[in-house]
């Protein structure tokens, strides 16, 4: 199924696809993949290279173009733009509370999802490949953090079907286990903390005093879910991106308002923090999220929790001491957490799934890396330097395994650079992919 449709400067066309639930067994049950091609206004019929956008997550589908702008802008320059709905998300069959309850119970829910990860995406998209453009066609990829993952699988499943790979805060440590992957991440987190309170040093205050009210008397969000401290702690996943930190400062201004028994959080405050902390609209976020670091080459143990586990290693993030003491009270970041699946009316049925999932060992690996060693697809990466959600020793460690990778270490961007950045960091690659920088 096909249908067109003109947006000011733009010109989109939607795909459907059948794709196997499981790659392995193909004549098995079968799932839709959505993905959306989007041309320049009178280049439609033009013979242009494909570039395929795969998107942060996991759990993400894929940006809803209004026109030309951002970094979709630039790439219509040149390329003829598919968007990948990946499995579970957007217009692709939904994988959500709703959905999965028709699947039966929580083993048969966690069994199914075992098929949501970037081994299985890579699959759709050459299926999806081959059905476009044809048996020998290949394409360009743009990962985008976990899409970026998604794009060194690629690599190590089917490079013959790339013309070059553009990645952006998405290189994923090869060989690095989930608690190697929050053992780093804390301190990050820990750095941004620092750099939101210098730059507001008021909301040390300000934070304080919401956690100690949380402490004795969780709130209750407008959608039914509960606002406890350390939900409010999550609300620092906004410090890893480019105006997060403005964003949570504004939040923080309007925490209270006058009541009949006194002062207490006001409604837009808790309607803001909502929109932060609820996966209504990206359940597979939580879900998954531990996962896409198992393999079992690495550690064939299950996750277990592992941001959990992990930061119990890290005191400082107890806002209980903090309060105890005269220290700021320190926001989490990009960590999923049992107590999420409690306080989220949107995760609440997918509790014991997400906990079958948590305790699921020997998940196959998803990178080849004696193939990754010889890699020949030419490979152009942006890396921010102290990205809250990705390691940055890490990326650097990956790029030098794999062949042919070129990158572009910037400060002058957050994770979220290639959308914040308009046209600037989708134009530095392709440039230096054209020899140009």
């Amino acid at each position: 199924m096909s249908s067109l449709s003109r947006i000011p400067g733009i010109v989109t066309t939607d795909h459907v696809f059948r794709v196997p639930l499981d790659h392995a067994a193909p004549e098995g049950e079968s799932i839709e993949v959505y993905a959306r091609e989007v041309v320049a206004a009178g280049r439609e019929h033009d013979e242009l290279p494909w570039l395929v956008y795969l998107q942060g997550g996991p759990g993400g589908k894929a940006n809803r173009p209004m026109g030309r702008d951002g970094w979709l802008d630039r790439a219509l320059d040149d390329y003829r733009v598919l968007l990948l709905d990946q499995r579970g998300t957007g217009r692709s069959t939904p994988a959500n509370r709703q959905t999965l309850a028709r699947r039966g119970d929580a083993r048969q829910q966690a069994e199914y999802l075992a098929h949501f990860r970037a081994d299985s995406i890579v699959r759709d998209a050459e299926l999806v490949r081959r059905r476009l453009l044809g048996e020998d066609g290949v394409w360009s990829l743009l990962g985008q953090s976990f899409g970026g993952f998604c794009t060194l699988t690629y690599l190590s499943l089917a490079p013959e079907h790339l013309r070059e790979a553009f990645v952006t805060g998405g290189l994923a440590g090869l060989r690095r286990s989930a608690d190697e992957v929050y053992r780093a991440a804390f301190p990050r987190v820990a750095r941004k903390n620092a750099g939101h309170y210098a730059r507001f040093p008021q909301d040390v205050a300000a934070v304080r005093r919401i956690a100690a009210h949380l402490v004795e008397r969780p709130a209750t969000l407008p959608d039914g879910g509960t606002l406890t401290v350390r939900a409010f702690q999550a609300l620092g996943l906004m410090l890893g991106s480019g105006s997060g930190s403005y964003v949570l400062h504004y939040l923080l201004e309007e925490a209270w308002v006058e009541g009949p028994d006194g002062p207490e959080l006001s409604d837009t405050f808790l309607a803001g923090a909502q929109s932060h902390l609820s996966f209504a609209q990206n359940p597979l976020y939580a879900v998954l999220h531990e996962s896409i670091y198992g393999q079992r080459s690495v550690d064939p143990g299950a996750t277990d929790w592992s941001a959990e586990r992990v930061r119990k290693e890290f005191p400082e993030f107890d806002a209980e001491a903090a309060l105890a003491g005269d220290g700021p009270v320190l926001l989490t970041g990009e960590t999923i957490h049992p107590w999420m699946f409690e306080t989220d009316p949107a995760l609440r049925p997918l509790r014991e799934t997400a906990q079958l999932l948590a305790e699921r060992t020997d998940w196959p690996d998803l990178y080849d890396l004696p193939r990754l060693a010889a890699n020949q697809v030419p490979v152009y990466a942006a890396v921010y330097h102290d990205d809250m959600y990705v390691d940055t020793a890490h990326s650097l460690e990956t790029a030098d395994a794999v062949a042919g990778t070129r990158v572009w270490v910037t400060n002058e961007w957050e994770h979220d650079g290639v959308r914040t950045s308009g046209r600037a960091v989708l134009d530095r690659l392709v440039r230096m992919a054209r020899g140009e920088v």
